[in-house]
C-alpha cells in the first residue's frame, strides 16, 4: 500500500481535467446549491494510514451512504430475523421505483432502494426512544467524531420535495410493513439522508466493513464478522441501485453511492476509500466518483475479483 497515495494523486489530478457530462441532482433543492466542482478522495487503512486529495475536508450530503449506517444499527437490533421485512436482492430498478412492491406485497428487494431503506428506519423507530438523537450518537460512536451533525436545510428540502418517497411509505404501509406513523418514519428518513460528512470522515466511519479486528473506543465490536461479511455483500449487488452490476463489473468492491455525490467503497481486510464529484449520471451515481474509482482498482490490481 506504500506507492498507493502516488497513484491515488495521479489519478486524482487525471480525474479532475476530465470533461464531466453529469449532473448534479437538482430535485432536491438544497443541494442543488452545492458548487459542481468539487472533488475529494480520502483514503483509510486499517493499518491507520490515512491521506486524501482536493475537498476531501469539505463536508456534504451523504445521502443514500447513510443507508448502510441505519441498516447496520437495525441489523445489530434484529438480527436475521431483519430480511423477513426487507429482501437482500438486486432490483434492477431505479432507487426511486414502486414498480416491485405490488408484485412482492410490499417487502422490498433490499434495504439501499428508498423503499427499503424506508422500512430499516421504520425498525429504527420500533427501537429507538429518540431516533434522530439516538441515531446520530450511534454514528457519532462508532466513528469516535463528535462533529457528524443533520443538515436541517437539505432534510427540510427533501420533506418538501419527497412526494414519491411519501407514496413509497404509504404504499409500504397498505402491505403492513411500516408499523409507525409514516409522518414519524419519514421524518427519520429524511434526517437520515441530510447527515453531512466529509470524505475523510466517510472513510474512518466504515472501518468497521473493512477490519475484522475493528472495535470502538469503548473496546465493542460493531458487528459480528458474519454481519459484516452481510452489509459488504448487498453493498456489492444493490449499492449502485440499477448500476450495481456495472460497478461491480467495473470497480469490483462492495460500494454505496449517494446523490449528494459521494461514494464509498472498502476493500475487506484492507480499506476504505471514498470519492466526492456531486455530479451524477443517469442511473444516480457520482460520475467522476465512478470513473476514478475503475481506475484506481485497476491501477493497484486491488479489486475483490
Amino acid at each position: 500500500m506504500d506507492n498507493y497515495k502516488k497513484i491515488i494523486e495521479e489519478i486524482y489530478l487525471d480525474v479532475k481535467n476530465v470533461d464531466d457530462i453529469g449532473k448534479v441532482a437538482n430535485y432536491i433543492p438544497e443541494l442543488a446549491h452545492i458548487d459542481e466542482n468539487n472533488f475529494g478522495v480520502h483514503l483509510t487503512s486499517i493499518n491507520k494510514l490515512s491521506f486524501g486529495f482536493g475537498d476531501c475536508n469539505k463536508k456534504f450530503s451523504i445521502q443514500s451512504v447513510s443507508k448502510i449506517l441505519s441498516l447496520t444499527l437495525a441489523y445489530k437490533f434484529e438480527g436475521a430475523k431483519l430480511w423477513d421485512r426487507v429482501d437482500v436482492e438486486p432490483s434492477g430498478n431505479p432507487f426511486n421505483s414502486l414498480l416491485q412492491l405490488e408484485a412482492d406485497f410490499g417487502k422490498p428487494r433490499n434495504p439501499f432502494i428508498n423503499a427499503g431503506a424506508i422500512v430499516i428506519c421504520d425498525v429504527l423507530v420500533s427501537h429507538l426512544k429518540n431516533p434522530k438523537k439516538d441515531f446520530l450518537e450511534f454514528c457519532r460512536e462508532i466513528s469516535d467524531n463528535k462533529n457528524i451533525n443533520y443538515n436541517e436545510k437539505v432534510a427540510e428540502s427533501e420533506k418538501i420535495s419527497g412526494f414519491r418517497n411519501v407514496a413509497l411509505c404509504n404504499f409500504i404501509k397498505s402491505f403492513g410493513n411500516i408499523k409507525n406513523d409514516v409522518d414519524d418514519v419519514l421524518d427519520f428518513y429524511f434526517h437520515i439522508c441530510s447527515i453531512e460528512m466529509t470524505c475523510k470522515e466517510l472513510s474512518e466511519i466504515f472501518l468497521f466493513l473493512a477490519d475484522e479486528q475493528y472495535i470502538n473506543k469503548k473496546g465493542e465490536s460493531i458487528l459480528t464478522e458474519s454481519q459484516a461479511k452481510r452489509i459488504n455483500a448487498i453493498m456489492l449487488t444493490c449499492g449502485f441501485y440499477d448500476e450495481s452490476g456495472e460497478f461491480a463489473f467495473r470497480v469490483g468492491l462492495p460500494g454505496k453511492s449517494g446523490v449528494g455525490g459521494g461514494i464509498v467503497a472498502i476493500h475487506p481486510d484492507e480499506y476504505c476509500i471514498t470519492v466526492w464529484s456531486p455530479k451524477l449520471n443517469k442511473k444516480g451515481n457520482s460520475y467522476k466518483g465512478m470513473l476514478f474509482l475503475e481506475k484506481f482498482t485497476t491501477k493497484t490490481v486491488s479489486s475483490i475479483f
